[in-house]
């Protein structure tokens, strides 16, 4: 059974994790133009995220456009708003369930057995979430590495990966990590007595009394 410093640092984790999969999923930049070819014009730079578009001139003015229609956007990137949002709500979920199972917590005290199994469950949650989370980052950077590599991409539309991919991926870890230490609590079984207590009585007297 994982100690209580062990649960408080998984919890911790846990919780910056989450923090950067929000700030990752909200930023736009998830991939950016990359600057590859003998003529490129290099004033404007070209961000775009899972819901927004946006336009860096070196004058410093920046200028985002909301997507505006999902229908019309690829498949891949709707199946990426998905699993990242799917990925922050259930690791947001297995957080709430971990914190009423940690020793720190007065949720439930007098049962030890079932906080640590509750804690054990939300560190599960937690590694549900985070794998959504790794599975969506992961297959937007496939898919931004296939149209930069592929020959028919014209030389002005190929992009490289952003900053905002790397903070959910690292937010993604580190939800991996507080998920693993906090599924940790499993709880032990009940402990045998090696030695169990002598019932033998003191032996009765046969003899008769005349």
């Amino acid at each position: 059974m994982a100690s209580s410093g062990v649960q408080l640092l998984g919890f911790s984790l846990s919780l910056v994790g989450i923090l950067g999969l929000i700030v990752g999923t909200v930023l736009p930049q998830w991939k950016m133009s990359a600057y590859v070819g003998d003529s490129i014009i290099t004033a404007v730079a070209t961000y775009q995220g899972l819901w927004m578009s946006c336009a860096f001139q070196s004058t410093g003015q920046l200028q985002c456009k909301i997507y505006d229609s999902i229908l019309q956007l690829d498949s891949a990137l709707q199946a990426t708003r998905a699993l990242m949002i799917v990925g922050i709500i259930v690791s947001i979920a297995g957080l709430g369930v971990a914190c009423m199972g940690m020793k720190c917590t007065t949720c439930g005290a007098e049962d030890k057995v079932r906080k640590a199994r509750i804690a054990m469950t939300g560190g599960i949650i937690l590694l549900v979430g985070s794998l959504s989370a790794i599975v969506a980052c992961s297959w937007f950077a496939h898919n931004v590495i296939r149209a930069f590599y592929n020959p028919f991409t014209p030389v002005n539309t190929k992009f490289e990966f952003g900053a905002a991919i790397f903070i959910a991926w690292g937010g993604s870890f580190l939800d991996v990590l507080g998920g693993a230490m906090l599924a940790a609590s499993c709880p032990r079984g009940k402990q045998v007595t090696k030695y169990p207590k002598s019932s033998a009585r003191a032996p009765s007297s046969t003899k008769e009394y005349v």
